[in-house]
Order: structure tokens, then sequence, then C-alpha cells
């Protein structure tokens, strides 16, 4: 295949399997590249709600990472590492798939989607939780907290504007599974300083809600005038 069909087979796939959504998110290109090539390879008997399980399990593997991490050893949060990627393949390939295979509930899929967010968010704060220490544990409730405030700004995001995206400016769900991946490599190499990464990233999170919030409100109060 000569690298004009090539370009031509991968602007094919693209449009067609990420035209519902906006993405802003720093890694955007390279993840739409490797998605665009992970597709045509899926095999049949994979759905795409196998692949929404498969990143919810992910999500377990999280969890049980830290679990073990606190009552084994703290190497175990390495297995976290693999629950991240796991959970990226599902959560990024299952809505991909159904469009790919032109075979998408578009309704179905962005209420799944949500669900199974959130479940994944819930398994990994909750794991957090176990593993902290000190009365820290406070970190894992803001941390599940804020992620449910950014899923709701893209929601009503959508709503005002008719425009999905998943992305908070230059950050997304891939960027915060880097972060968390890098996270976790730290706290074996140097323990304890989850606590204060993971209290930065709240930060972070709270800041990031709250400007877009103001903007959300800006759109809002625009549509109206411009309905009046």
């Amino acid at each position: 295949m000569g690298k004009e069909t090539q370009l031509e087979a991968y602007s094919a796939i693209a449009q067609r399997t990420f035209s519902d959504r906006k993405r802003t998110n720093i890694l955007k290109e390279a993840e739409q590249i490797t998605i665009v090539f992970l597709l045509p390879k899926v095999p049949n008997f994979i759905s795409p709600n196998l692949l929404t399980l498969i990143g919810t399990l992910g999500s377990g593997l999280v969890f049980l990472a830290f679990v073990l991490g606190t009552y084994v050893t703290n190497w175990y949060l390495l297995l976290g590492i693999i629950g991240l990627v796991i959970n990226w393949l599902g959560d990024s390939l299952d809505g991909r798939l159904a469009y790919y295979r032109n075979i998408p509930r578009r309704w179905y899929g962005f209420a799944l989607d949500i669900i199974a967010d959130w479940i994944g968010i819930v398994l990994i704060g909750f794991g957090y939780y176990i593993y902290a220490k000190n009365g820290t544990q406070i970190v894992a409730f803001a941390f599940v907290a804020l992620y449910g405030w950014s899923i709701i700004i893209s929601q009503l995001r959508y709503k005002i504007t008719n425009e999905y995206s998943i992305d908070s400016g230059f950050v997304g769900p891939t960027e915060l599974r880097f972060i968390i991946a890098l996270i976790l490599i730290l706290e074996v190499l140097f323990q304890g300083s989850i606590t204060y990464l993971a209290g930065l990233i709240t930060i972070v999170l709270f800041i990031i809600n709250t400007i877009d919030s103001f903007k959300l409100l800006k759109q809002g109060d625009l549509k109206d005038k411009n309905q009046d």
C-alpha cells in the first residue's frame, strides 16, 4: 500500500470515527493515530460493549494495585500502570469501534460511557482511599468529587454548545492517566510522595473546574441573549 493510499485510508477512518466529539488535549494527535491503527486489528468477537467492560476492569486493576500496595508491598502499585493502559484501551476504543463498524448507538453509548467513567474513577479513588494514611484519605474523596464535577461540566457544555468535549483545555482523560501512572512510579521510588502529588492534582483540578465553570456560565448567558 502506497503512502498516499495509507493517508487516504487513515483520513477515512479518522473522519468516520471522530466526528462526534471535539478534542483539545495535548496528546490528541498521537492518541488518534494510535486508535486508527488499532481499530482494524480488533477481533470481530470483541464488541464495543465488551471494550467498555474491559476498560472498567482496568480501573478495577488499579484499585487492586492500591489494595496490594497497602497490605503486601508498594511495588504492587506498578500493577496500576497496567490497569491504566487497559482502561485507556477499553475507554478509547469502545465508542470509536462502534463508529468504525458503522454500528453506533449515539445516546446509548453516550450514557454508557459516562456511567463507565464514573465507576472507573470511583474504583481508583476508593483504592487510593484504602492506601492513604494519616488522615489524607480526604484527598481521595476530593479527587473523586472534582472528577465528577468535570464530568458534569462536560455534559452541561454539550447541552449549551451542542459540542461534546471530554477535555479541559490541554488536559483530558489520557493525560490524567499519564499523570496517575507517573505518581504511582514516584510513590514506589519515594514512598509517601503520593500524598503531596495527589494533593497537587486535586488543587489543579479544582482550579481547572472553577475556570471551566465560569466559562460555561458565560456561554450559557451568551446563548440566552442570542435567543432573546
